[in-house]
């Protein structure tokens, strides 16, 4: 993640705004400042995703809220989403006033597409797949059956910034796509989020709606600007714009290097007989931050992790911080759900086969190839260890 390669670039980007004038806010000011970095931040992100239109807020949880008021759900309404998700992407429904619903997941530890069909119902209002860690959903299944029911299809791909599908980056192919930049993502600024679509209309609304309304019409100063819809505040600021600016420009590394110590921890587990990975779509080519195993059974996979912490070897959400990830355990959030706590664990139990016995292993950018070999010599070592002693 980008905290990993923070330098003076990025103090001397905020240093920037300072010696210009000291504005932080995104609006107004003209004869104080010399730059809008908010809006200078979105141009860079339209170039490099593609996208028409851009538009940065205070965090990915605000991006996805945001971005279901621009695609029209209201209360009432029903998203289904995933099993296997941070638990932003519920939050963000039920303060929107709809209702989660969640599908399970398949060997990708993403969205299961067979199961998606049959979830769809005349409240079903969008369909909010999860890129997680790093690892696309098999999109054009999802997408074959959004299209056929007419539903538009907003990715959650706030863990997947630099992650590919075919020849075009993760996230253009959907109605309109969302990105976080808080303090364990890819690129970061402390927090902040991003939305991108290639849909006018969406991209209005959703601007609108980050600011209280606000349509910036250009014939009329901001404080007697024209207004269609009430709004929130989700603004960015200039700080955190500027700072995610000059983390934008080390993707490219970041993610050359998660490949490079990928590759090695990877072609050093592949030695252990029967070891299971994460399935990777044809299509996707992953951020490759983590790296995941799935084990024979929970019980291994829990005497694996216990090794793992006993040698100071440490995972990334799975299952360090599973309980903010799975949708089964959220059972405080279970009247937005309108289930019971029985009725959530048994309807996720496919999910709970396989999260359950799932290891994800973090891929540091640093970390030099030498020492990332010697680590996964290390890893495999303790692997073998405890799949003998099950045997």
């Amino acid at each position: 993640p980008g905290y990993e390669i923070i330098d003076r670039k990025e103090f001397l980007a905020v240093k920037k705004i300072f010696d210009e004038g000291g504005v932080l806010f995104a609006h107004g000011f003209d004869n104080l400042r010399k730059k809008y970095y908010v809006r200078e931040f979105e141009k860079k992100n339209a170039q490099f995703f593609k996208s028409k239109y851009t538009l940065a807020v205070t965090s990915g949880t605000a991006a996805i809220k945001v971005a279901l008021k621009s695609i029209g759900v209201k209360p009432g309404d029903e998203v289904i989403t995933q099993a296997f998700t941070f638990i932003a992407t519920a939050e963000a429904i039920i303060d929107i006033g709809a209702k989660p619903v969640f599908v399970n997941i398949d060997e990708t530890l993403n969205m299961n597409p067979y199961e998606l069909e049959s979830a769809i119902t005349n409240k079903t209002s969008a369909i909010i797949p999860v890129h997680m860690l790093g690892v696309s959903t098999e999109q054009d299944k999802i997408f074959e059956i959004a299209k056929k029911y007419n539903l538009p299809v907003l990715d959650d791909a706030c863990e997947s910034l630099g992650a590919e599908w075919g020849d075009q980056k993760l996230g253009a192919q959907c109605d309109v796509a969302t990105w976080s930049f808080d303090a364990g993502k890819t690129v970061i600024a402390g927090e902040g989020g991003m939305i991108t679509t290639n849909n006018r209309e969406i991209y209005l609304l959703a601007r609108e709606y980050h600011d209280h309304g606000h349509m910036y019409n250009k014939k009329l100063p901001r404080g007697k600007d024209t207004h269609r819809i009430h709004g929130f505040n989700y603004r960015m600021t200039e700080i955190q714009a500027v700072i995610a600016k000059v983390q934008l420009q080390k993707l490219d590394y970041i993610v050359k290097k998660n490949r490079e110590n990928y590759l090695i921890l990877e072609s050093v587990l592949l030695e252990i007989n029967g070891l299971k990975f994460r399935k990777i779509p044809n299509q996707c080519k992953p951020l490759c931050d983590t790296l995941i195993i799935q084990m024979e059974s929970r019980n291994i996979a829990e005497k694996l992790v216990e090794r793992f912490k006993a040698e100071g070897i440490g995972t990334k959400n799975v299952p360090d911080a599973i309980e903010w990830h799975f949708a089964k355990y959220w059972d405080h959030m279970l009247d937005s759900f309108e289930m019971s706590k029985n009725k959530l664990e048994e309807s996720l139990s496919p999910s709970s086969q396989i999260i359950e016995k799932c290891i994800a292993l973090p891929i540091f950018v640093k970390t030099d190839k030498e020492v990332m070999f010697n680590n996964a010599k290390k890893i495999k070592i303790l692997i073998n260890e405890v799949i003998q002693n099950n045997e």
